[in-house]
């Protein structure tokens, strides 16, 4: 019992700042800065993809299409995530109430953090939109088997801003407190160096890992379709997002509604969770018309096969459709035993001198035998 005391005595009671942010890659000309931030989102993406080509693949979707799709929506998603980020928090970029004494040079520096969840979502279906038309795949259901992939990302690249030490929440005393170096330039003012903060990433990352066994939970059992399982995932991540947003304490647009004020990210998170209920529900009262099929109309394999198979048909019925009559029956080789030599033989006329023989050869050569 002492021995497990004394163990139980040695946990840290809070959660230790991060000593590692990154390494440096030698070059000839300097070295290049590899951050942990950016290796989160990349391990997020490379998760949610693995997830997301498991379940495409189910649905019988084309073999390799999922890259072909992700090549437009990840490079769209995180233009649209950055400038979210930069117009929900303008303040380093265009300087306190837009008076210019930002710097604007960090808006492409995307390693230091700062991706908005919905300028990615927004810009990445767009790009999603565009790789499959190309694909000749419903948009819809390609965004119905990446969102529990989406989700997966996402608890993934939210320990970006844990090495990056930003996006936490107030102070606390809980035994998971977050420890802040006060050095960093994240650390509120005027607090004490010993503060513990609100792990809010670790919370949105438990809260995004729970959804994915959630969604995957529910879509096997109600197979849904028609993009009602997109929406079901906004529904899930902006009930988070909604309490986890308003524990933080980072510089942050600030809108009044309703008499109330809060983080622009909140009212963001109520209206799409609005939104997306009422789709939700909407897309639920429609009835299917068609077959359940991730492929767009007129793109389907077998459509195209019977395409080629009704020419091919055509072809065999009449081969010699491209060929003119004339040139084709000129080139046939004469055939004594044939039908067509038998039937001229029948039909010629006897020759009266030959005692009613029928005459043979061709006209110029029975003169010659007269």
């Amino acid at each position: 019992m002492h021995s497990v005391l004394h163990a139980a005595a040695m946990i840290p009671a809070s959660i230790p700042s991060p000593g590692w942010s990154g390494f440096d890659i030698p070059l000839p000309w300097g070295s290049l800065r590899i951050h942990a931030y950016a290796l989160c989102i990349l391990a997020g993406i490379i998760a949610g993809l693995w997830l997301t080509s498991v379940r495409w693949a189910r649905r019988g979707a084309p073999e390799g299409s999922v890259w072909d799709i992700a090549i437009w929506a990840i490079p769209f998603g995180i233009i649209g995530g950055r400038l979210y980020h930069v117009v929900s928090s303008p303040d380093a970029y265009f300087g306190p109430g837009f008076d210019g004494t930002g710097d604007l040079s960090l808006i492409p520096q995307i390693q230091r953090g700062g991706l908005g969840i919905w300028g990615a979502v927004v810009l990445g279906v767009v790009g999603a939109w565009i790789g499959c038309r190309r694909a000749g795949v419903k948009l819809s259901a390609f965004v119905d088997a990446a969102a529990p992939g989406l989700l997966l990302a996402q608890a993934i690249g939210r320990w970006g801003n844990y090495f990056n030490q930003e996006l936490f929440g107030g102070p606390t005393t809980l035994p998971w407190g977050l420890q802040i170096d006060a050095t960093n330039p994240n650390f509120p003012a005027g607090m004490p160096a010993d503060t513990l903060f609100h792990p809010t990433f670790l919370y949105e990352s438990l809260w995004n890992l729970a959804g994915v066994l959630i969604l995957l939970a529910l879509d096997r059992k109600f197979h849904f379709r028609g993009g009602r399982l997109f929406w079901l995932y906004a529904v899930y991540y902006t009930l988070g997002r909604v309490w986890i947003e308003a524990m933080r304490i980072d510089d942050a647009e600030q809108i009044t509604l309703f008499g109330i004020t809060t983080r622009l990210n909140v009212w963001t998170s109520i209206f799409v969770l609005v939104v997306a209920l009422a789709l939700f529900v909407a897309l639920g009262r429609r009835k299917r018309t068609g077959p359940d099929s991730p492929y767009l109309p007129g793109r389907e394999p077998a459509a195209v096969a019977g395409g080629t198979a009704a020419e091919t048909g055509d072809d065999l019925r009449d081969p010699d459709r491209a060929v003119p009559d004339g040139e084709s029956r000129d080139n046939l080789p004469d055939n004594p035993s044939g039908p067509g030599y038998a039937s001229a033989s029948a039909e010629a006329p006897k020759d009266p001198a030959d005692g009613g023989k029928p005459a043979t050869g061709t006209a110029p050569e029975a003169d010659r035998m007269k």
